[in-house]
């Protein structure tokens, strides 16, 4: 969701349906007016493609419709909370948020950007995306028992634009919303300047939108945290909590969505607890103690060494890998390119030889991660070898503008024997350096001009990211340069992310599963603001390499060559240094739980899990 700046979502949204329009159902039909083709009375919508799912589904295929509902799951948070506003402009939200507030339609886990009812239980559109139609449920109700209005959806749309975060208003600026009746809402997108049809991404960005109860939410500030438990709209609520220690969320007991098509066989645990510990080792020995009841493990060290124990001898704790080919996200060390220190491109490739993956993979965790090398990793539009044709046309525009090399030398990543000599690594960093002004004396890296030692800090939240920046930093010292590692707890890491008050940062990319507008967000100068654009790119060259994503998420093969040719320029401006991924769950719990027989393609699918 676009409004969701600092939770990780599974896929970003992304492109349009090509070509013509199509009647999605039997239930669907295409009206022609005077003005322009509308669809009505839709149940699905995909933004590429076909849905997956008719209007006579009954449940996703990734579920069990009959699990039973009861018992409780306990998870593991890292850090603290003050508040349960997860859209405030400050503080730290607990966990658990996700399930407090519905949206209009719901998106299933087995397709990218595919939406069904929810709130609302048909809609209609325009075939040039300029409006947006939904009629509400009339079953639908608020955690108080109260209809969700349409009232509710013009206020939580206009909360948004005048009290959410800055990249919501820059996003959706210019688009009104209308009341038609009490259970139908309308929303008009204005068409960019000249064009004869919108953004299909935009228009079905709104159907994903969490909807507010007006009552409850009007007189306060939406900008501000929230330190009681909210009124809500979706499968769960407070229940209890200890400020800063834990919460618990219960299951709505008379939800009104519980049978509908997109929740059957879901929500199924009556409780779900979050116990909220100092750091990962002490969680980590808590959960080997049976003290909570799941747990997806990041480290390889870990998972390698530390799940051992008579808890596991006895079977209480199940431990499990399950391959998977989705998408990874660019987890990575980030520049703040707005610091002079970072500025210059060859700084940040010079500083790309420093880092071992391969001494690190071997010594740290065991051979398990491969390196990722593009942003959009494990899909078709990872830049492979030089630019073809198609892509040398999309760049030639902007051939002065991009790096030399996105022409001449396809990307590879500075890679060592993993011995952890890094001799003629640092040849090639020293001499890229040098290029940029700095030179080697004394054992200290410093400026030509000024005399100043190179030196920044690395901002970090987690003993893990000190665990690999160690080496890094060994390797940095080793050739005069000063960095500093400093970690400090979540809430002062999220303000300073916020102010990109940092020099670098243990941070990467959201996931791109393909070129969407969404990457508008991350990427595009006039969402500087965004917390998502972590290294303050301000680029024309990349303004123009999205706009043209923008405007043609309907050609899937101009899509191909646009996502291939973005990536090549991200990649060579060095705007972050890639770690690594992996293509499986690794996975541990308590030995309560089943599963249905089909896991979502795109998720782990904890929410259709039941306790036996």
């Amino acid at each position: 969701m676009l409004i969701d700046v600092m939770k990780s979502f599974p896929f970003s949204s992304s492109s349009f349906l090509k070509a013509t329009f199509f009647l999605l159902f039997p239930v669907n039909v295409l009206i022609l007016t005077a003005q322009e083709p509308i669809i009505k009375g839709a149940t699905a919508i995909a933004l590429r493609g076909k849905p997956k799912y008719t209007h006579t589904f009954t449940h996703f295929d990734y579920v069990n419709p009959d699990a039973p509902k009861g018992g409780s799951l306990t998870q593991a948070s890292i850090g603290t909370f003050d508040n349960f506003h997860r859209y405030a402009l400050r503080g730290n939200c607990a966990n658990g948020y996700e399930y407090f507030y519905d949206t209009l339609l719901k998106s299933s886990l087995d397709e990218i950007s595919s939406y069904y009812p929810l709130i609302a239980e048909k809609f209609d559109y325009a075939a040039d995306y300029s409006f947006i139609t939904f009629y509400i449920n009339p079953n639908a109700k608020d955690h108080g028992g109260q209809p969700i209005t349409a009232e509710d959806v013009v206020f939580s749309f206009n909360t948004f634009m005048t009290k959410g975060v800055p990249q919501f208003r820059s996003y959706y600026a210019g688009i009104t919303v209308t009341t038609l009746d009490m259970h139908t809402v309308r929303f008009d997108i204005p068409l960019p300047e000249g064009a004869d049809k919108g953004d299909k991404e935009k228009m079905l960005g709104l159907c994903s939108s969490p909807i507010f109860p007006k009552r409850f939410w009007e007189g306060k500030d939406f900008s501000e945290p929230l330190i009681e438990p909210p009124l809500g709209t979706g499968a769960y609520r407070v229940a209890d909590y200890q400020m800063g220690q834990y919460v618990i969320i219960e299951r709505v007991r008379d939800y009104w969505a519980t049978d509908l098509p997109v929740n059957k066989g879901q929500f199924n645990f009556d409780t779900i607890r979050y116990d909220y510990y100092r750091d990962e080792t002490v969680s980590l020995e808590a959960f080997k103690a049976g003290e909570y009841d799941f747990r997806s493990e990041a480290s390889a060290v870990n998972w390698a060494t530390k799940y051992t124990g008579k808890n596991f001898d006895n079977g209480l704790i199940k431990k499990e890998t399950i391959s998977h080919e989705i998408p990874q996200a660019m987890q990575a060390f980030t520049f703040n390119i707005q610091r002079p220190i970072f500025a210059d491109r060859r700084v940040r490739w010079a500083l790309n030889y420093f880092f071992d993956f391969e001494w690190m993979n071997k010594n740290l965790f065991y051979g398990q991660y491969k390196r990722t090398r593009s942003y959009f990793q494990n899909t078709e539009y990872m830049a492979d070898g030089l630019p073809a044709p198609d892509e040398l046309a999309i760049l030639e525009p902007i051939r002065r503008q991009i790096p030399p090399q996105v022409f001449t030398t396809e990307y590879q990543l500075p890679a060592t024997d993993g011995t952890g000599y890094i001799r003629a690594q640092a040849r090639e960093a020293l001499s890229l350096l040098a290029d940029a002004g700095w030179e080697l004396k004394g054992g200290k890296l410093l400026n030509k001009t000024d005399g100043g030692q190179f030196a920044f800090e690395l901002l970090i939240y987690s003993p893990d990211s000190e665990r690999i920046a160690i080496p890094f930093q060994r390797n940095l010292a080793k050739y005069g340069i000063d960095m500093r590692i400093r970690m400090i707890d979540t809430s002062q890491f999220i303000n300073r992310l916020r102010s990109r008050d940092f020099d670098m940062i243990a941070r990467g990319s959201p996931l791109n599963a393909y070129p969407s507008a969404d990457m508008a967000i991350v990427w595009h100068s006039a969402y500087i603001d965004s917390t998502w654009n972590t290294p303050g790119v301000t680029d024309p060259a990349i303004d123009y390499l999205i706009e043209r994503i923008m405007e043609n998420q309907e050609d899937e093969s101009v899509l191909l060559s646009l996502g291939r040719a973005v990536d090549r320029v991200l990649m060579w401006n060095f705007y972050v240094i890639p770690q690594w991924h992996i293509s499986e769950f690794r996975l541990a719990y308590i030995n309560k739980f089943a599963r249905p027989a089909i896991r979502p393609k795109y998720d782990i699918g904890l929410d259709t899990w039941w306790v036996r």
